[in-house]
């Protein structure tokens, strides 16, 4: 019958002939055949089964074997034996490999055939023995899969004992070396499948024996925390976590964190590879396991590892966004990754430009699970938005994109980000060091924080971008090195050509961080602003009346230039800014008074005897207070008159401490440290009012109901008449006695760059606190000062608007005035185009961030908008919304002015537009302008000669620098293209260092709480277990 079935196989007859032939043979399988027939009919069906040349053999191999084994049971039982399935696992069958997968399927089915016979065992005995050495030759996955079946139908073949522990080990490496090269659907599909049945296996195995299971789990982290390079384990390992115990996280995340064998080399590649496992299809639980570990590693306190891990592995998170069958679980890890990560937004912003584009091609599919995921995305957004505020030029494409989508409250935010944060922090934070890279688009240079030195980096970033001042320093033939001067020169001249992206100006932090100043804690802005000027000014009168008492046999040296700058700056710590002490306008100005000092003259009139008395002082900034209703009802925009002051309401400056600690020389705090601010209760009787003053009330107290508040209105408040009534009233001198009076502020000089700050934070006497006034105030481009004019004019109507008296001093005026012309007051509006702010992030004075927006604005402008106007005393009003004709958004019409506005954000420098500074405050609630920076408009053909140059000439408007700087630069620019090098060796030797690799570039360290966070960019104060970071 063999020979029969063999010619009939290898014959040419019709297929349909063939198989009746066979169905006759299969039936014959029920006579009785002598036992040497029997094996030769097993001989042949096993050679078809193995070496069939088609499907057909092979099927009639299956076919005639099974019927045959059927009706001769004991015959088949001693044809397939012991010794003969040993052979095919150890030898192969005649061509085929021992590891051909036809032979795992033929001892496959000759097992079914056999079970019941009690010689299966002796066979189970065998392949107990040969899976584990075939599991130890690392199978392929199709060929591991066709082990799996058959262990699974016969779990009988799984080795026991000790040899299962092994075995199970032996399996999980197996799969860790899985890998599948093709992109085709099908065969990915296939091979996801063939991963499954071997995990399955294991299920199975660990089910039966569970001593078998926490073996299986340390040997899948001994893969994944492998540092080897040559050998990067499989992501099939992912299919593993869904059969492992939910109720083993908290014992295992224990165990691996607490392990001191298990070093931070190790951890960060296993979690890199288990954030990995996030692309494994159908895998469930795998983002419950990163994210238990995650809070493991924060629970003691390994902040490297997750730094590491976070900035690794963030953008491959976010895009497994994109595929549907991950997207659940990627969104789990992505929004614990973000939200923990709370002491820099560099991880947030790594995803930032991603986000839109995810979001519009989401919303275009209009899927029922996209919509729910865009509603849980946007949450995660809003809150990463609200932390890590004071990037407006990186969100705003964001927010336009989620306009649509719900947004969470403001204390769900806060709950969201307390429950996320890491429990505790560390150095480590802070050890990371800044990535190298190149000056940025902007060809801008960023100034690297220190630890909370924002408040620094914006005031000098907005002092550089303050062209005529910075070409003044750069121009100055300076000596000795210990000279503040001489430091903000050398600074300026890296911001200007260095080629690194951010430059560490620790030296000029030294040098000019006032004595009371906490180091590495925020700080105000503008109190340090004042005190850089004021020492700047202080040091060049030192050193110009020094030398003038010098001679050539007696020089400066550097050693009387020290002891200069360690006067001025005792001088400047030990009182505040005494006006008295300043010598303003009595002897050559210094380079501070040319470039921000001004004179601001303070009139109070008697009321009852009308006598005036007058008071000049000099000024570098102006602190533009919001009027008391407007402060303590800040929901309520009405800019208050003199009329509505309120006998309660205390006025304060943003750093009272400045009163009872140093305070740097000559230079004022608006005059209103001494003179407004000892006015703290304002009250006005309106019967005592002019019909003038009450008319100017009446227009004041309307501003707010028409219009946002802008910085108009404020210097219209400054300006404006206050009548000293009651317990504020005023000693009259010529009356001997307290007299209700009049008190007027006229600014008699303007100066080059007008520096006004926002008062924006006011003092509770019920909480004991200072609050912020979180009010929008609209930024004008142009503004126009109102400065008091004195001229010689023989009749009022002589003063005109075409008289230009810019340089008319008041003693050439006394000198050209002819007998009998009368002195004429008249007010000049003085205009000025915004040159750069600060803006405050935050809700805290002392807390948030600072980041500053500025352009180049020089003094050659040609420019004509708006025009200069004079105003006799009767056409005189305080400016207010009539006089200043440039609103906020009306861009002056001249195609001359720069409209290239930069955002300088400690390390980042980005490009911006005036748009996005007007709107900075609707689009951001806690992010204020704060410091405003006014350059002077010079009317057409009217122009400043440029100073000149000890080196030589100017090009492109830059002086040249002096020879030591050049060197300087040139030398750190050499020593940056070392870095970068070293940098790029580094990371191509690199493999898994256990030191942190990356630090937030640009922002502060965590050292001290209390600076730039939670408020500014971090919430508001308090809620996070952080604890006030800055950024």
């Amino acid at each position: 019958m063999d020979k029969i079935l063999e010619g009939l196989v290898t014959s040419t007859h019709p297929l349909n002939l063939k198989k009746v032939i066979v169905k006759k043979v299969v039936e014959s399988a029920e006579n009785s055949i002598s036992e040497e027939q029997c094996k030769a009919m097993f001989s042949l069906t096993t050679r078809l089964v193995l070496e069939g040349e088609d499907y057909f053999q092979k099927q009639v191999g299956h076919q005639v074997l099974e019927a045959y084994a059927r009706y001769h049971r004991s015959e088949f039982e001693n044809f397939f034996n012991r010794n003969f399935v040993l052979s095919l696992l150890q030898e192969g069958y005649r061509s085929l490999d021992r590891k051909d997968l036809a032979i795992i399927d033929y001892i496959h089915n000759g097992l079914k055939l056999i079970m019941s016979c009690p010689s299966v065992l002796d066979i189970f005995a065998v392949l107990q023995v040969e899976v584990f050495r075939i599991v130890c030759e690392r199978p392929g996955p199709l060929l591991c899969s066709r082990v799996s079946e058959l262990l699974s139908d016969f779990v009988q073949c799984i080795p026991k004992g000790e040899m299962s522990i092994a075995f199970c080990k032996q399996l999980v490496r197996t799969i860790g070396h899985f890998q599948c090269i093709s992109t085709l659907e099908k065969e990915l599909r296939e091979y996801v499948s063939q991963v499954t049945k071997v995990s399955n296996l294991l299920q199975n195995i660990w089910k039966a024996e569970p001593c078998t299971l926490l073996p299986s789990l340390q040997e899948v982290f001994a893969i994944i925390s492998s540092t080897d390079a040559s050998f990067e384990p499989s992501v099939a390992l992912a299919s593993l976590v869904q059969h492992i115990p939910l109720q083993m996280i908290t014992v295992l995340i224990r165990s691996l964190t607490t392990d001191p064998n298990v070093k931070d080399a190790s951890m960060t590649e296993a979690l890199c590879r288990m954030i990995d496992w996030l692309s494994w299809p159908l895998a469930q639980h795998v983002e419950t396991w990163v994210i238990a570990l995650l809070k493991g590693l924060a629970s003691v306190q390994k902040f490297t590892i997750l730094i590491d891990v976070t900035l690794l592995k963030i953008e491959l998170v976010f895009n497994r966004l994109w595929f549907p069958l991950v997207r659940p679980g990627a969104l789990a890890v992505l929004s614990h990754m973000l939200l923990s990560f709370q002491h820099s937004p560099e991880a947030f912003h790594l995803v930032v430009p991603h986000v839109v584009n995810l979001v519009q091609s989401l919303k275009n599919d209009g899927l029922p699970s996209s919509t729910t995921f865009l509603v849980q995305f946007s949450e995660l957004m809003h809150c990463m938005i609200y932390h890590c505020s004071g990037f407006p030029d990186l969100y705003e494409s964001i927010l336009e994109a989620l306009k649509d989508l719900p947004k969470p409250s403001e204390e769900k935010i806060k709950l969201i980000l307390n429950q996320s944060a890491w429990t505790s922090q560390s150095n480590a934070l802070a050890s990371c060091l800044p990535r190298l890279s190149g000056k940025s688009e902007t060809g801008k240079t960023g100034l690297i924080n220190l630890g909370n030195t924002c408040y620094m980096n914006s005031v000098l970033q907005a002092l550089f971008m303050a062209t005529d001042f910075r070409r003044r320093v750069l121009s100055l033939n300076l000596n000795g090195g210990n000279l503040l001067m001489k430091k903000l020169q050398h600074l300026f001249a890296f911001l200007a050509h260095t080629q690194r992206e951010a430059y560490a100006p620790h030296v000029f932090f030294e040098a000019s961080r006032p004595p009371w100043f906490t180091p590495r804690s925020q700080q105000d802005c503008s109190e340090y602003l004042r005190f850089l000027l004021d020492r700047l000014h202080e040091e060049e009168k030192t050193v110009k009346a020094l030398s003038s008492r010098t001679t050539p046999d007696n020089p400066v040296t550097d050693g009387i230039l020290q002891e200069i700058s360690s006067l001025a700056t005792e001088g400047l710590s030990g009182t505040h800014c005494n006006p008295k002490s300043t010598s303003w306008g009595r002897e050559e100005k210094t380079l501070i008074e040319n470039m921000f000092g001004g004179k601001l003259q303070t009139n109070i009139c008697c009321l009852n005897c009308k006598s005036t008395s007058q008071k000049t002082e000099p000024f570098t900034d102006l602190s533009l207070a919001f009027c008391p209703a407007f402060a303590e009802k800040s929901m309520q925009s009405v800019i208050c008159s003199p009329k509505e002051k309120d006998d309660d309401c205390i006025e304060i400056d943003i750093n009272p401490c400045v009163e009872e600690t140093a305070s740097p020389g000559p230079l004022k705090d608006k005059v209103a440290v001494s003179e407004a601010q000892s006015n703290l209760n304002c009250v006005v009787d309106t019967s005592l009012c002019d019909n003038t003053l009450e008319s100017h009330n009446a227009s004041s107290c309307k501003i707010g109901k028409h219009r946002a508040l802008s910085v108009t209105d404020l210097l219209s408040y400054f300006l404006a008449p206050e009548v000293l009534h009651g317990d504020n009233r005023y000693h009259c001198e010529k009356c001997s006695s307290l007299q209700d009076a009049e008190k007027t502020m006229q600014i008699l000089e303007e100066p080059e760059y007008l520096i006004l700050t926002l008062l924006r934070f006011s003092y509770d006497p019920k909480c004991h606190v200072r609050r912020k006034i979180l009010d929008n105030v609209s930024i004008p481009l142009v503004v126009e000062l109102p400065v008091e004019r004195t001229t010689s004019l023989a009749s009022p109507g002589d003063c005109t608007l075409d008289i230009d008296i810019s340089d008319v001093g008041e003693n050439l005026a006394k000198k050209l005035k002819p007998s009998g012309i009368e002195d004429m007051c008249c007010t000049q509006l003085v205009p000025y185009v915004l040159s750069s702010l600060v803006v405050h992030s935050g809700t805290s004075s002392e807390s948030g961030h600072y980041y500053s927006y500025a352009r180049n604005v020089t003094s050659t402008s040609s420019c004509l908008h708006p025009e200069t106007r004079t105003l006799n005393p009767s056409q005189v009003q305080v400016v207010g919304s009539e006089t200043l004709n440039s609103v906020v958004g009306s861009e002056p019409p001249c195609s001359d002015m720069s409209k290239e506005w930069f955002l300088f954000n400690d390390s980042r420098v980005t490009f911006t537009s005036f748009q996005s500074v007007l709107n900075i405050t609707s689009r951001f609630p806690k992010d204020t302008a704060y410091v405003l920076i006014y350059k002077k408009h010079i009317a057409s053909g009217v122009h400043s000669a440029q100073p000149n140059s000890a080196n030589g000439l100017w090009v492109n408007g830059e002086p040249p620098l002096q020879k030591e700087l050049m060197d300087a630069i040139t030398k750190d620019n050499k020593l940056y293209l070392q870095e970068q090098e070293l940098n790029a060796r580094a990371r191509a030797l690199q493999a898994a260092s256990a030191s942190c690799s990356f630090r937030p570039n640009g922002f502060d360290d965590n050292d001290p709480p209390g600076s730039c966070g939670p408020s500014g960019g971090g919430g508001d104060g308090g809620f996070s277990t952080i604890g006030r970071l800055v950024f």
